[in-house]
């Protein structure tokens, strides 16, 4: 993504990110200078910035001519995350009550999604986890992986790559590449083929015969490494 559709995540539509990152980069500019500089209308423009103004992105400098200013980058990217954390304890605090999830199977789509999952997961984690996973996935998960550990959690990984978490049992293995398999207490299971896309897709589930299943797999995975390992020692 670029700097320009980062922006939309807070937020702005593409428009208002692309006046917003003109302002950022031009500084003080009246409405002709922005449509002159972005190549958007200018009735477009003057709806644009009244928007980016109201949603703490720019200011007003009143003088002659209306200019419009940019509020700092890191300002604004904190004001929008503050606000956003005062609307999740308010939505947090007033949700509806709702039945117990039955199992079943779930479909986990896109890159971004599973690793959402996977921090739920980790966040939820009351005694033990098992994953299987390539390095350049787990490393985005060390803090979270090394708070489990701290806290007495089993922590078993199989990964590609050498992987130091404290107290965590690392097995290295060469045989993960684009997959994840993930259980937490036993109790759920994430598995899946990842690329890195949109089109990925992971299943998620409470239903104890997939829980098994993935369990025994590396369980034996495991087995096999303890054995090329003893081999190897002799």
């Amino acid at each position: 993504m670029g700097f320009t559709e980062d922006l939309t995540e807070y937020g702005l539509t593409r428009q208002e990110a692309t006046i917003y990152a003109c302002l950022l980069c031009q500084g003080s500019m009246t409405g002709y200078e922005i449509a002159k500089d972005t190549g958007i209308s200018k009735s477009n423009v003057y709806t644009a910035v009244k928007e980016l103004v109201q949603k703490g992105a720019a200011v007003l400098e009143e003088g002659d001519v209306t200019r419009y200013l940019a509020i700092d980058i890191e300002r604004f990217c904190k004001d929008y995350q503050r606000h956003l954390q005062t609307i999740e304890e308010r939505l947090i605090k007033e949700q509806p009550k709702r039945p117990q999830i039955q199992e079943g199977y779930i479909t986990i789509e896109s890159y971004r999604h599973i690793r959402d999952k996977v921090y739920d997961m980790l966040s939820k984690c009351e005694k033990r986890l098992y994953i299987q996973a390539d390095y350049c996935f787990l490393s985005d998960y060390k803090q979270e992986l090394e708070r489990l550990s701290a806290e007495g959690k089993k922590v078993v990984i199989l990964t590609d790559a050498d992987l130091s978490i404290k107290d965590a049992i690392v097995y290295k293995t060469a045989e993960v590449s684009g997959q994840i398999r993930f259980i937490t207490d036993s109790s759920y299971v994430l598995t899946g083929d990842i690329t890195g896309s949109e089109y990925d897709t992971c299943l998620f589930s409470a239903k104890r015969n997939l829980v098994e299943v993935v369990k025994e797999s590396l369980r034996n995975r495991i087995y096999m490494i303890d054995q090329i390992t003893n081999q190897k020692e002799r």
